[in-house]
């Protein structure tokens, strides 16, 4: 199963299970994977000269292994005969 940037992927385990979305950013050293839409953090910032403040929503990591590789039935079947 090869995971890249741009693969449609579903959760399989933890608060989003069951949601689907497409892969964003991969670290591979660590395994870790952002799909968007799912896994969404909050983080608070500080406002600066350049920036406003406030709170802003994010896509968190999830571990490769807790994604599921979805494919196309009609590819599949396409490249089966």
């Amino acid at each position: 199963m090869l995971l890249k940037k741009g693969t449609k992927v579903k959760v399989c385990v933890g608060k989003d299970k069951g949601k689907t979305g497409e892969i964003i950013e991969i670290v591979r050293s660590r395994q870790l994977a952002k799909v968007k839409d799912v896994n969404m953090l909050k983080k608070h910032k500080k406002p600066t000269k350049e920036n406003k403040g406030g709170i802003i929503t994010l896509e968190g990591f999830i571990h490769l292994s807790n994604l599921k590789h979805l494919e196309n039935n009609k590819e599949t079947k396409k490249t089966k005969k």
